[in-house]
């Protein structure tokens, strides 16, 4: 008998964060797009039920021995999910990658390529004779019998052109740079004495004392360091080690003695510091006295200098690494016809291999990147593209993969790429879930999934499912007017020319900074400019690297950064940068706490009469404190359990049910509510509630007027989008006057449905309508729609980018040929044709 393979994934009775008992049938070997408003529950579903009890079961089938050494999750709050296939996530924040990671060793293109150079290319022997490619590399272990010269030596493996292993470079050990201690930053103030505290690395912890050792064995420490001898200042910066007794008192004025205190020079109280810590804080503290240059000795390839005698068709590894991936592609083409005809079967096959590499790059929109360029220097977009590059290249089957916001960082020109890389995965014979808002990835899928209609309490149920001609057609879905054309595209009205520079305007020139070369550019002020083009167009370097240093340099009265030319500030005095990063570090943080209201519901608590009776004061009613907390969680809400042979599992606290504070805090009521009822109530919620409360109230009415009504009070900060990570580090600028301020957002519509983005265009009106100006760095053609005036950099990535392409209002920028984005951008126009 023939068996019927399951063509879904059965949700039943899924309760993760805000879903409400959710039945949800996911289709299995299809491209599934998840739709809804932020904070509706879309992440909930796809990483909380299907990544999250995907993976579970997958690592549960692995030995005791293996899942200990797997960080792993509790089971998924849901009744039961049938058919569901291992899972693979990739995220919306990949992790942050190591200083050895570069976009060649996380491709894993360069495992290639090293492979390439030790059967492929042209060593040199130890007289120093370039050796042509030849087989005997391949077939003699390694050994290569020099033509010119006769002697017999062993040409380098692939491992040998590895900067991580046997061809790291000798002085920085394939880091690329070198780090070395500043005699200038080790000293904080020359014009202090010693026992004014001049040198800074005596400040560190377990030094303070030093000055008083330094006056036993001879050192002045009562004259100005720049008055030392130079024989004093030796002693200071690099005295030998020497025990001596001393007296130190204490700031109590009691005597401690010392037999054998140790004296500690500037330099070595750095080094044996950094030698005795694993502390993250405490080492970024101690890297702020060295300075990182490019090593000597490798000149930032991170490779041993023999390792580049080797050569493949006259280039060595490290200018192979160094070209564009578009390049590289193009040189690799040229390596079989310059091998020896004997060898030009294995070098059709390797070159195939690394070309095959490369392509899902290419499809990705990253072919401006080179394997070289380091992997902490790229954006999140960025990352998430190589991890799915080489997701694709593994070709495997029977997967669910789960991704969450890919169009994060991604220009609409690289979305056609991304749409191929999903239909891929699924050709291989997996099934692709994506969450995301970009109209164009929701209209390429097989299927689609609704999930709101609103956020937070009012999300969580299934609004629509379907086709995307079914979705399209539906009269209750939110998603279907922006899809159709039927929404209102423009929020704001358009600026003559003239009306466009009435308030003046910012410049800046920039000579030479990455690849931006003889770059001018104007920002009309008070109004919302929007910074376009590819990955790598030079948008952040113009902004970021640019703009900002030198406004702030002019401001402080510094001279400008060596790369800028000119500036034209415009009376600017103030900006405020606005990123994506989450809020806060840990589950303390929560919207009450971020934004003060915690402060003012604690002495409102504290002046209850019950509060009063028992002594309570405001500190009380803080979950950070002894006193008030829940004495099992401290104060958490969730406890961390210890399972013998597996990692810890995180749970909701038995004790207070993850309310965070203990039953004697909790007895307090105000108007019948407990401290933790308050904290679990959303925005919308508490506003009637302290509507005469008037510094609660206005906090509450910025949130809301910010589309985040929807966020509980006592939510972690750190668990919220990107998008709503940003609104709420705008609540505090709300209702002031902004004159002489500017805002600069980089990509503020990650994690926004449509509908987010028209509420996020009404949040810059108001910052522009109290005097601000606006830049935004962004992909999304909404907002581009929505902006006063466009900056089109590029014209590609890269070499390809750093120009300004294109400059005007939307529809200037949509008529103009030169404009990747202006393409794309007229096509949006037109879909909205009938209300633009």
């Amino acid at each position: 008998m023939a068996t019927q393979l399951p063509a879904e994934i059965k949700v039943r009775g899924a309760r993760v964060n805000n879903l409400k008992n959710m039945d949800v049938d996911v289709p299995l070997n299809e491209f599934v797009a998840i739709t809804g408003r932020s904070g509706s529950g879309k992440s909930s579903l796809a990483m909380g039920v299907l990544y999250a009890e995907g993976a579970r079961r997958y690592l549960n089938a692995l030995s005791t021995f293996t899942r200990r050494r797997i960080n792993q999750m509790g089971k998924a709050a849901v009744d039961s999910v049938e058919y569901l296939p291992s899972a693979l996530a990739l995220r919306q924040r990949p992790q942050v990658p190591g200083v050895r990671s570069t976009v060649g060793t996380m491709s894993e293109s360069l495992n290639i390529l090293r492979l390439v150079f030790s059967r492929l290319g042209s060593p040199v022997c130890p007289n120093g004779h370039q050796v042509p490619p030849t087989l005997d590399a391949a077939e003699n272990d390694g050994y290569v019998v020099c033509p010119t010269c006769g002697v017999r030596f062993r040409a380098p493996g692939a491992e040998d052109f590895a900067f991580n292993s046997d061809g790291a470079c000798p002085t920085c050990g394939g880091l690329g740079e070198v780090r070395q201690l500043d005699a200038s930053l080790l000293i904080a103030d020359d014009t202090l004495t010693l026992r004014q505290g001049a040198v800074a690395s005596w400040h560190l912890p377990g030094r303070n004392f030093m000055p008083t050792v330094a006056d036993a064995i001879g050192i002045p420490i009562d004259v100005p360091y720049r008055e030392l001898s130079a024989a004093d200042k030796q002693r200071v910066l690099h005295g030998a080690k020497q025990t001596v007794a001393v007296n130190i008192p204490s700031s109590k004025g009691k005597i401690f003695h010392m037999d054998n205190a140790v004296y500690e020079n500037a330099f070595a109280a750095v080094e044996d510091s950094l030698a005795t810590t694993k502390n993250e804080r405490t080492i970024a503290k101690l890297n702020k006295f060295y300075t990182f240059d490019t090593c000597p000795t490798c000149q930032g390839t991170r490779l041993n200098p023999e390792r580049l005698k080797q050569q493949l068709n006259g280039r060595n590894l490290a200018e192979v690494c160094d070209l564009p991936i578009n390049q590289l592609r193009t040189f690799a083409n040229t390596v079989v016809a310059w091998l020896p005809p004997t060898m030009q079967s294995m070098g059709t096959e390797l070159i195939d291999e690394l070309l095959a590499s490369l392509q899902p790059l290419v499809d990705l929109g990253l072919d401006y990147l080179t394997l070289s360029r380091p992997g902490a220097t790229l954006s999140t977009g960025e990352l998430q593209r190589i991890q799915l590059g080489r997701t694709l290249r593994s070709a495997t089957t029977g997967v669910l993969y789960v991704l969450d916001e890919p169009s994060v960082g991604l220009h609409p020109a690289n979305v056609t790429g991304l749409i191929k890389a999903f239909h891929e995965l699924v050709a291989q014979g997996n099934s692709v879930v994506v969450v995301d808002h970009d109209t164009r990835i929701i209209s390429a899928a097989d299927h689609v999934i609704e999930i709101g209609p609103q956020a937070g309490k009012l999300g969580g149920t299934v609004v629509d499912q379907g086709t995307v001609a079914e979705i399209k057609s539906s009269a209750q879905s939110l998603i279907a007017p922006f899809l159709t054309g039927r929404a209102q595209l423009r929020e704001r009205p358009t600026l003559s020319s003239t009306d466009l520079w009435a308030k003046g305007r910012l410049a800046i020139e920039v000579a030479d900074r990455f690849n931006i070369n003889d770059v001018s550019v104007a920002f009309p002020k008070n109004r919302l400019t929007t910074v376009t083009g590819m990955s790598g167009a030079g948008k952040t370097t113009l902004v970021l690297d640019s703009l900002i240093p030198a406004i702030e340099a002019e401001v402080a009265h510094h001279p400008l950064p060596t790369h800028v030319r000119q500036l034209e500030r415009g009376k600017i005095r103030h900006i405020v940068t606005v990123d994506s990063v989450p809020v806060g570090k840990n589950v303390r943080s929560t919207v009450a706490t971020y934004t003060d209201m915690l402060d003012h519901l604690r002495k409102l608590f504290a002046a209850t009469p019950a509060a009063q009776a028992h002594g309570y004061t405001n500190s009380r009613f803080s979950y950070n404190v002894k006193a008030g907390a829940c004495p099992l969680c401290n104060g958490t809400g969730q406890i961390s359990l210890d399972v013998q042979y597996l990692p810890d599992i995180t749970e909701v606290c038995p004790q207070c049910q993850g309310q965070r504070y203990n039953r004697e805090t909790l007895a307090v009521k105000w108007q019948g509510y407990s401290i933790a009822d308050i904290l679990a109530l959303s925005v919308d919620e508490a506003l009637p509630i302290f509507a005469t409360e008037k510094a609660i109230s206005q906090t509450l009415q910025a949130l809301h007027d910010m589309g985040l009504g929807y966020l509980l009070l006592g939510e972690s900060t750190p668990a919220l989008s990107g998008g709503e990570a940003q609104r709420l580090k705008l609540v505090s600028r709300i209702g002031k006057r902004q004159n002489g301020t500017l805002f600069i957002f980089d990509e503020p519509t990650v994690g926004l449905h449509p509908l987010d983005i028209q509420q996020l265009v009404k949040v810059f009106d108001q910052l522009i309508s109290q005097g601000a100006t606006v830049i935004a760095i962004e992909h999304d053609l909404d907002l581009i729609a929505n902006a006063d005036y466009v900056i089109d950099m590029g014209p590609g990535g890269g070499i390809n980018g750093g120009q300004v392409v294109a400059v005007g209002t939307p529809s200037q920028i949509s008529a103009n040929p030169a404009s990747v984005t202006g393409r794309y951008l007229k096509e949006e126009l037109h879909l909205f044709a009938q209300q633009v």
